[in-house]
């Protein structure tokens, strides 16, 4: 059931983690700098929301051109992915 493929979106999704990163970097700063709780909260909920993001359009991806729709095994792979969602 694994495969491994490369996508077109894959070069955006490294971009959009990359800068996830970033800012996750960016907010263990913040924490070591002692800023204010509800700043650090506000910034970890962008960084959330990014990887989240980048999930989806990964899976969505993957549902689009990776699945062989035509058989049994999609149903395992669709019942898996929709658990990450």
């Amino acid at each position: 059931m694994e495969r491994t493929q490369k996508h077109a979106s894959h070069p955006e999704l490294v971009k959009r983690l990359k800068r996830a990163e970033g800012h996750l970097r960016h907010v263990v700063g913040m924490i070591e700098s002692h800023s204010s709780c509800l700043d650090i909260a506000r910034q970890l909920s962008a960084v959330e929301s990014a990887i989240t993001a980048a999930k989806r359009t990964l899976i969505h991806d993957h549902i689009d051109h990776c699945l062989d729709h035509d058989t049994q095994e999609i149903l395992v792979e669709m019942k898996a992915l929709a658990k990450l969602l």
